[in-house]
């Protein structure tokens, strides 16, 4: 694990790459990294995050700047500038159920080619998927989610890159953190190690690459 500006950080990420990214409706989202993603113009992004969240908060602001080209996602509905970019064919959305959104990102994480669920089983969401029966009953084999990049956000991070989430704040973060190839952490609080339990460590500092430096003052 590096400690790294956070103009370090964004310079590392690419145009047109793919990113998962923190948060429930912007609560436990790292929203410094997408203020810098915004600032040094980082365009056609494929994004994976559970939602859209709202103009101007969390991945809102994405979509506010244009950047997005491809949303993975469970839902859009209170982001309308994030509906029209889909309805104009600007970005292309892929609407995946929260169970298996999160699901599939764990089997990435873990190193499994997918998972088998009943979920939307004879819906829309079947059309172009593998149906796989088990004792009778169909279900769905939905392939695993990985990204290039996660952007993380802990409620600590100790010097080595350990980190511990606050409440729902905890969200997607952890499985995010498994599940992309370089991994970015802003923290509330960066702490000195042993600060956080053995026991409260959520991610483990092998699975951090850098951890963002928190601004003076």
């Amino acid at each position: 694990m590096r400690a790294v500006s956070i103009e370090e950080a964004v310079a590392m990420i690419p145009a047109g790459a793919s990113i998962m990214v923190g948060g429930f409706m912007g609560v436990g989202t790292p929203w410094r990294l997408l203020d810098e993603l915004v600032r040094q113009r980082k365009a056609g992004l494929s994004i994976i995050s559970n939602d859209a969240a709202l103009p101007g908060k969390g991945v809102g602001k994405l979509f506010d700047a244009e950047l997005v080209s491809r949303l993975t996602a469970t839902h859009i509905g209170l982001n309308p500038k994030a509906q029209q970019q889909m309805l104009a064919k600007q970005i292309a959305v892929d609407l995946i159920p929260q169970g298996t959104f999160v699901e599939r990102i764990r089997a990435g994480g873990c190193g499994l080619g997918g998972v088998l669920t009943p979920t939307g089983v004879g819906t829309l969401v079947a059309e172009g998927k593998r149906q796989i029966e088990v004792d009778g009953k169909p279900f769905l084999l939905e392939t695993a989610l990985r990204a290039q990049f996660a952007l993380v956000h802990a409620f600590l991070a100790d010097y080595l890159g350990n980190l511990s989430y606050a409440l729902t704040a905890r969200n997607f973060n952890p499985v995010m953190a498994m599940a992309a190839d370089t991994v970015i952490v802003t923290a509330e609080h960066i702490v000195p190690v042993g600060v956080i339990a053995p026991d409260h460590v959520v991610t483990p500092a092998p699975l951090v690459d850098y951890l963002i430096t928190n601004p003076s003052g």
